[in-house]
């Protein structure tokens, strides 16, 4: 059964050079429409790997009954059924998340916005319609875009943290967090996995990645970057990461094809539209999942300019990958030199 709230996962792909299993512990499972995987240094022969994935497990079906668009019964879904005006009790997380998505939002002037669900759906990539669309869909009309755009606006939302509530401003205003929350997860994955001590691991969602310490031989835990190409998947470049997280954004594995016109699933919030730029993807790394996970898509939303001058503007460590550039062409922002030059 699909019970997920991610509609878009990133295409930042864990790579780990092998070692003796002796040294590592692995496990994973479904979860949100994807796959979670954890990989963590065995440093004594008394890690409970089966009471950590039942606790992780459990972590993840919470977060699903919270924040999921794909059930009804979770505590999204039913906000996003209620009136307009009167606050709505929702968890601790839920309200964290969305307030860091308004803060992104309020920083990008909209460019991530959580509420932009009607356009998804508009486009054929929301929960309620297939992602794979065929060639012969219909395109919404401009009528149309300019119809749901009335629902949309990340301004129309209110949270407080407490006690934990969200409100909304206009009837017909839904939330959707698949653009933030998978990283909120692993956040909260890697909280439980450095509870008992553990130090060296990491974790994953979808692409979402967190790591912590180093692998069994000493060496920085590694994470490739794809290549934005469409035909095929190639490593740009793969990068030592230790005690940061990485995700990245990027347009080229989620569109369909229209009368010979490609359309994305990164909808831009100001135009109701996917992005036609030449930005096809932005890789985030930050001390925090959510904080990467949050940050990615409104950056390439913005665009190779708008978003490069904002993310230099936040001191985000971010990287830019352009379609009309050489295959080894990127642009890092000052915060990402800085990291990895270092």
């Amino acid at each position: 059964m699909k019970n997920t709230l991610v509609a878009v996962v990133a295409v930042c792909l864990a790579v780990v050079p092998a070692f003796a299993e002796s040294e590592r512990l692995m496990f994973g499972g479904p979860t949100m429409g994807t796959t979670y995987h954890v990989r963590l240094v065995a440093e004594s022969a008394d890690v409970d790997v089966s009471g950590l994935q039942a606790d992780i497990e459990a972590l993840l079906a919470e977060i699903d009954r919270q924040m999921s668009t794909y059930r009804d019964d979770s505590e999204l879904s039913r906000f996003n059924r209620a009136p307009a005006d009167r606050w709505f009790a929702v968890s601790a997380a839920t309200a964290k998340v969305v307030a860091a998505a308004q803060e992104i939002s309020r920083k990008t002037d909209g460019a991530l916005d959580v509420t932009v669900g009607p356009l998804l759906q508009l486009w054929h990539f929301g929960p309620d319609a297939a992602t794979n669309v065929a060639a012969k869909a219909d395109l919404p009309t401009d009528e149309m875009l300019k119809a749901a755009r009335t629902h949309v606006g990340y301004e129309k939302l209110e949270v407080r943290l407490n006690p934990p509530a969200l409100r909304k401003l206009t009837d017909r205003l839904e939330v959707d967090l698949s653009s933030i929350a998978p990283g909120y997860a692993v956040d909260r994955m890697a909280a439980i996995l450095a509870e008992p001590g553990i130090d060296n691991f990491m974790v994953e969602i979808g692409g979402e990645v967190r790591t912590a310490g180093r692998r069994s031989d000493g060496k920085p835990w590694r994470v490739a970057i794809e290549r934005p190409l469409v035909e095929r998947r190639e490593m740009q470049m793969a990068l030592p990461l230790v005690d940061a997280a990485i995700s990245t954004a990027g347009d080229y594995r989620k569109f369909f094809e229209h009368a010979g016109r490609r359309y994305s699933h990164i909808i831009n919030p100001a135009t109701g539209r996917p992005v036609e730029h030449s930005l096809a993807s932005v890789t985030v790394v930050a001390d925090t999942c959510i904080e990467a996970d949050g940050w990615d898509t409104p950056l390439l939303v913005l665009g190779p300019e708008r978003g490069f001058q904002c993310a230099k503007e936040n001191g985000i460590a971010a990287l830019f990958i352009s379609r009309d550039k050489p295959r080894e062409a990127a642009r890092a922002t000052p915060a990402w030199r800085e990291r990895f030059e270092n």
